[in-house]
């Protein structure tokens, strides 16, 4: 009796890891949501496509088709952790071509852009003291990647802001996960403008929003890439809570949208009950809101 019910969790297990390796991680999908927070007499609507840790490497064709298969949407933003390897930049830069915005384009880099992945301990996702230390390993070629997205149309926010030609506002922030954020940048907004925020980790959104951005947009957790039923995500390597990290959030007076990503790290090659995503936000006119 033992050892059947021994056998029975050993093929159970075996065929969640192979699903989990080899069909959830490339089940791609658009998810699309509805937010009326625009002001009244500024842009009428307004698209947002959000991607974020795409961790492309030079044979992700199935991941280059999916995006060649989403729809035009006026901003594009990509919120870091574009890369899986160093090599595959070129194919990062072709691939998000056929995603540009029709207004605008933007990106924040994660430290997988900026270093060469390295093999990790699972298990140190765990203790949360941990979580925030700068790697220390070989330094991939973000120089490279910013300088063919830019060429490209792209718009860098590193700890900028920019209005050029836009009827709203848009910051961004370097990766807060690893320390390279300066939220020098981000002062409190006293227009009715609309504010969205950049970033790849979720962990300054309360902030950005209680300073005055309407949509505060980021990446990072994976979604907790491995989730159970009812407990949901393991671990979301953020200080927001579990359930914060894949979705849509009320937070305050604006909006928090963290995506659960595309793709998975190099040397975590699998997704459970958390499917990669991207996102659509279809943004209307807020009925109580007007513009000053």
């Amino acid at each position: 009796m033992l050892v059947g019910i021994l056998i029975g969790v050993a093929l159970t297990g075996s065929l969640l890891i192979a699903y989990a390796v080899f069909v959830e991680r490339r089940w791609y999908r658009l998810t699309r949501y509805r937010l009326d927070i625009l002001p009244r007499g500024g842009p009428g609507s307004l698209t947002v496509l959000h991607l974020s840790d795409l961790h492309m490497t030079r044979g992700d064709g199935g991941k280059r088709r999916f995006l060649e298969r989403l729809p035009k949407a006026d901003v594009a933003v990509v919120t870091g952790d574009m890369v899986g390897d160093p090599e595959a930049v070129e194919t990062v830069v072709d691939s998000l071509r056929a995603v540009r915005g029709r207004l605008a384009s933007f990106f924040v880099l994660g430290s997988n852009d900026l270093f060469a992945p390295q093999p990790v301990n699972y298990l140190r996702y765990f203790w949360p003291k941990r979580r925030h230390l700068r790697r220390a390993n070989r330094r991939g070629r973000s120089g490279e990647l910013v300088e063919l997205l830019e060429a490209d149309g792209w718009v860098h926010l590193k700890n900028r802001k920019h209005e050029d030609g836009l009827s709203f506002d848009v910051v961004g922030l370097d990766d807060p996960h690893i320390h390279r954020s300066d939220p020098r940048v981000v002062q409190p907004r006293r227009t009715e403008r609309f504010g969205l925020a950049v970033v790849h980790s979720p962990d300054p959104a309360p902030e950005l929003i209680a300073l005055g951005y309407d949509l505060v947009v980021a990446g990072h957790t994976h979604g907790g890439q491995v989730c159970l039923p009812i407990v949901g995500a393991l671990v979301t390597n953020c200080s927001l809570p579990a359930r914060m990290a894949k979705g849509l959030f009320r937070l305050g007076t604006g909006f928090m949208h963290v995506s659960p990503g595309l793709g998975t790290g190099k040397y975590a090659p699998f997704r459970l009950f958390c499917r990669p995503e991207a996102a659509l936000l279809e943004l209307g006119p807020s009925p109580s809101r007007s513009r000053g």
